[in-house]
């Protein structure tokens, strides 16, 4: 009788185990493409969502990855609806008033998307809408650039209804990082005749030092933990392999 004890008691240790082990909740934008996006089923898909899987298996941790609404994910992060957040989210001394961030997991330029040949300069901005991402670093920097050079913003709670807009003609350029407007709409067949226009905006001031993880104020041992395995998974090949996965370039940055 003894061996079927023993296997009895292995079993329910390893239940016991099962289920005390650790969750890790990412929170990511909910409509963000390549970076991240909702599917039928309700699962997020995308770079940053895969980015949260890889750190949770070099932390050894299970990982559940939430979509949230940009424009209310640092007040859902302080609310403790989750415990991070990985939504490409710049790294600014503002944001850092509300939130502690990890160290950059990559850093991108903003960019213009409008029609192919638009030459931009100051005096096209005159009577010109500009389609941006509510609450979005973006839309710091063209409130305080952009309008006063005499153009309108038009907000958006989801980057790809500004490219909808801008399609049809109802703003003139959209205003996102550069990997969103190049992936998810100047290749695809409904960004035929548009293009990535003007000059790369990198202005540490306004865009930071890149994206970093968010994580509440004063969660050190979270944020060494997500540190480490950052720097893991690039040492790993597992940052790279999912890069590729998505784009043609190294979106990590200097």
């Amino acid at each position: 009788m003894k061996k079927p004890l023993l296997v009895l008691g292995a079993l329910a240790l390893a239940l016991t185990t099962a289920s005390h082990a650790e969750t890790l909740r990412f929170a990511t934008d909910a409509s963000y493409p390549p970076f991240s996006k909702q599917g039928a089923d309700g699962k997020m898909t995308g770079f940053d969502p895969d980015i949260a899987q890889a750190l949770c298996a070099a932390m050894k941790v299970q990982c559940e990855v939430l979509p949230q609404d940009f424009d209310g994910i640092i007040p859902a992060l302080n609310a403790k609806k989750f415990d991070a957040v990985i939504a490409s989210m710049n790294i600014t001394e503002e944001r850092k008033k509300a939130v502690d961030f990890s160290d950059k997991y990559y850093n991108m330029a903003s960019r213009l998307v409008a029609r192919d040949g638009t030459q931009i300069n100051d005096a096209w901005f005159k009577g010109k809408k500009i389609g941006v991402l509510r609450s979005s670093i973006q839309e710091k920097y063209a409130r305080e650039h952009f309008v006063k050079l005499g153009a309108k913003l038009v907000n958006y709670g989801k980057a790809p209804e500004s490219f909808l807009d801008l399609k049809a003609g109802r703003v003139d350029a959209a205003f996102v990082d550069a990997a969103v407007g190049d992936v998810d709409f100047v290749k695809t067949p409904n960004g035929k005749g548009f293009a990535l226009v003007g000059a790369d905006y990198n202005d540490p001031k306004y865009f930071g030092i890149g994206s970093g993880i968010a994580v509440r104020k004063g969660d050190k041992a979270l944020l060494e933990r997500i540190n480490k395995a950052l720097k893991q998974i690039r040492a790993d090949g597992s940052y790279d392999k999912i890069q590729k996965k998505y784009f043609s370039f190294d979106i990590y940055g200097k």
